[in-house]
């Protein structure tokens, strides 16, 4: 116990701010703007704080709910990591007596609506969710909500719905900052396009026009040509973009808006265009590493999925156990890659250890259904 109410000095000491502060950002309790929140929560993830689990068990004497999770396998790059993340923060939730169910489905936008039904048969209180079909989902959200069972969305929002809370980097944001730092690598009047992954996704169309209103403003007479949806098929992607470079001459740049950039490196090196055409991507993953070495990736915007998955299992249970208020929002701060950081990343230094999701077959605390392992 000690230790712990060490760590909350600490944090309250390099963050600036009162011990009160400090457990309101760190139990998700409104009564403190997000900027302040991030700030502590950035300083908590710096000295590697975890709360006191045992006594948090004590205080809540037996306490116990079940949590169903709806997230993506593919594409696995983004989503192992997101998956990762759940898992990390179940495991320190453990010791509270959540349960966790697990419905995934195959892609974004894939058969997300049924397995959010299932969720709500198997009697869960929460929902963490990846909302790749958000008007397919908003009913069955709202309904939900207004039967007691608390939604987060991850990653991807459904904004229009009645949704507790969605843990995302902000989309628009993460679109303007790639429109900003395109802006400052191609000379001005130059032709860009957007290979996005589809656009009916919240955070693939809010990062499209967040590209598209800071691009023009930071290029003089830059132009944005064409918009292609690769629907997060790596054929698709790839035969798109080579075709565009061979219709487009002179593109000098490309943003790729989705973590399925792979293709699009292959389709630039297939047309001799590797390293002449910038290319800004999304997300980090180890097969990146060659295509930063070789100059074809000039920047990708870092989203954090690890810590996504992990805030969303946090604000989840600490609401389930001890009824913390759900902030409307949590946007992380978006990050740049380039060649020189890229060492720093956690996907770069744990290149070769890949995610299983059957590790959340922890006994007697995490449950997994049998359409998981399907």
């Amino acid at each position: 116990m000690k230790k712990n109410k060490r760590g909350i000095h600490l944090i309250a000491e390099l963050a600036d701010v009162s011990i009160g502060t400090v457990d309101r950002a760190l139990h998700g309790r409104p009564g403190i703007n997000e900027s302040t929140r991030q700030r502590i929560l950035r300083v908590a993830e710096q000295i590697a704080y975890t709360p006191n689990l045992a006594a948090r068990t004590l205080s809540v004497s037996k306490a116990s709910a079940r949590i169903g999770v709806c997230i993506p396998r593919e594409i696995h790059f983004f989503y192992d990591q997101l998956w990762s993340g759940v898992l990390d923060e179940a495991r320190s939730v453990a010791p509270l007596g959540i349960q966790f169910v697990n419905r995934p489905v195959h892609a974004l936008g894939e058969k997300d609506a049924e397995a959010f039904k299932d969720l709500v048969k198997d009697g869960v209180q929460g929902i963490i969710v990846t909302a790749g079909n958000p008007k397919g989902l908003r009913p069955l959200i709202d309904e939900a909500e207004e039967n007691g069972i608390r939604v987060v969305c991850v990653s991807t929002d459904a904004p229009d719905s009645q949704r507790s809370s969605i843990v995302c980097v902000e989309p628009l944001l993460n679109g303007r900052l790639a429109g900003e730092l395109m802006g400052k690598f191609v000379p001005p009047g130059s032709k860009v396009a957007v290979i996005a992954g589809m656009l009916s996704a919240e955070d693939h169309r809010r990062k499209t026009a967040g590209f598209s209103d800071a691009f023009p403003r930071h290029c003089p007479g830059g132009q944005i040509v064409n918009v292609v949806e690769g629907h997060e098929d790596e054929d698709e992607s790839f035969q798109k973009t080579f075709d565009l470079l061979g219709r487009v001459h002179g593109l000098a740049g490309l943003y790729v808006n989705t973590v399925n950039c792979l293709p699009v490196c292959r389709a630039l090196g297939a047309r001799g265009l590797a390293g002449k055409t910038k290319l800004i991507t999304t997300d980090l993953f180890a097969e990146m590493s060659p295509y930063f070495e070789k100059g074809t990736i000039t920047a990708s915007i870092y989203q954090q999925p690890h810590r996504q998955g992990q805030m969303a299992v946090r604000l989840m249970a600490d609401h389930l156990v001890s009824k913390a208020s759900f902030p409307p929002t949590v946007h992380l701060s978006p990050g740049v890659v380039m060649s020189s950081n890229l060492h720093l990343f956690r996907e770069i230094r744990l290149a070769g250890t890949k995610f299983d999701d059957s590790a959340l077959l922890i006994p007697s605390r995490i449950e997994v259904s049998q359409s998981a392992r399907s």
